[in-house]
């Protein structure tokens, strides 16, 4: 039995996919390794397959066109025969010890009584990742003490508050691969920050999740082109914007709020911050056009759901980045120069 299937998509990877993948490797037969080489023009596909060679009951090796990182979750999901799903950007790395501990709990709770559908089991399990900045030896661990008890199943019902650096990503999660198919979630290809989309969609599908209180995933930051790095983004809002609006209309909260009200108001608060972002990057960008598409999305987001917007507008941290005037434009990009100091995000 596969307990775990990584996807690691895979662009130009040669000089760090490596580490990636030997972080994986610990977990053996229990696991399999879905390495995707997306349309890559250097030596990737020749160490994927090598890996592939050398771990062949571990490691699959898949070679396609060019479709963007979403494609390559997209084409994992597909192949993915393990009964939890992760995904592991290639320049990021697994903790061996927190890894180990992990594998012990699922394959633990499967010997307890897991019936075939898996309902014994977590839907999905919340795991602490960190920011590393490791050419700068540098990183910050990002936890969830506050919102999960750890280290027992419960629901959406009981989580706590979350704090404005914590926030459900793609890192932090792994969800049971039937929960990720039953909700349907696709990734566009093309497009940048479709992690967002993953993060998100699947959530209400979930009626448990087990939190462990370790530090597995290790975050790169550094590279110069990464999507995340400000200047990038920047250049790229187009595509954040996009992918705003998809997860805005993604799922149906006031749905989600009769049964799970805490996760309502944690998806609401999620699409918040993403308004914030754009907003943010669109004012750093200081040109009309920019102004326009800023007001364009929030406009968006008046048509689409009315109820939705003015809590956006009026009731979260979003709003405080759609302040009228110069004025409020230059406190919305202090409070975030300010916010980037403190979290050392990029």
């Amino acid at each position: 039995m596969k307990y775990i299937t990584f996807a690691v998509p895979c662009y130009n990877s040669e000089s760090y996919m490596r580490r990636c993948v030997e972080s994986l490797l610990p977990g053996g037969a229990d696991v399999e390794i879905i390495l995707i080489n997306d349309g890559s023009t250097d030596r990737t596909a020749q160490i994927a397959d090598e890996y592939q060679i050398k771990y062949p009951d571990v490691v699959k090796a898949v070679h396609k066109e060019n479709g963007g990182h979403g494609s390559g979750v997209n084409k994992g999901l597909e192949m993915a025969q393990g009964l939890y799903y992760k995904v592991v950007d290639s320049d990021d790395w697994l903790d061996t010890e927190a890894y180990m501990e992990l594998l012990r709990k699922i394959k633990h709770l499967c010997a307890e009584g897991a019936d075939e559908s898996g309902k014994a089991v977590p839907d999905l399990f919340v795991c602490n990742y960190v920011y590393d900045h490791l050419d700068e030896g540098k990183r910050r661990s990002m936890d969830y003490r506050n919102i999960f008890p750890a280290d027992r199943m419960c629901t959406w019902n009981e989580i706590g508050r979350f704090r404005p650096s914590q926030y459900l990503i793609m890192h932090s999660l792994m969800f049971r691969t039937e929960i990720l198919r039953r909700s349907g979630v696709k990734l566009p290809e093309h497009t940048f920050y479709v992690d967002n989309l993953f993060s998100y969609q699947p959530l209400p599908y979930v009626k448990n999740i087990y939190y462990m209180d370790i530090d597995l995933y290790h975050y790169y930051l550094g590279r110069d082109d990464q999507s995340v790095n400000e200047k990038v983004l920047m250049q790229r809002i187009d595509q954040q914007i996009r992918v705003t609006k998809m997860v805005a209309r993604s799922v149906d909260l006031d749905a989600v709020k009769e049964k799970y009200p805490r996760l309502a108001a944690y998806m609401t608060r999620n699409i918040s911050i993403m308004m914030a972002i754009s907003s943010i990057h669109l004012l750093l960008i200081k040109t009309e056009e920019a102004e326009k598409k800023r007001k364009d999305m929030w406009e968006n987001i008046r048509q689409y759901n009315t109820v939705l917007y003015y809590r956006l507008r009026y009731l979260t941290l979003s709003g405080l980045t759609y302040l009228p005037g110069k004025l409020g434009g230059k406190l919305t990009v202090s409070g975030y120069r300010f916010a980037k100091k403190i979290y050392q995000f990029q």
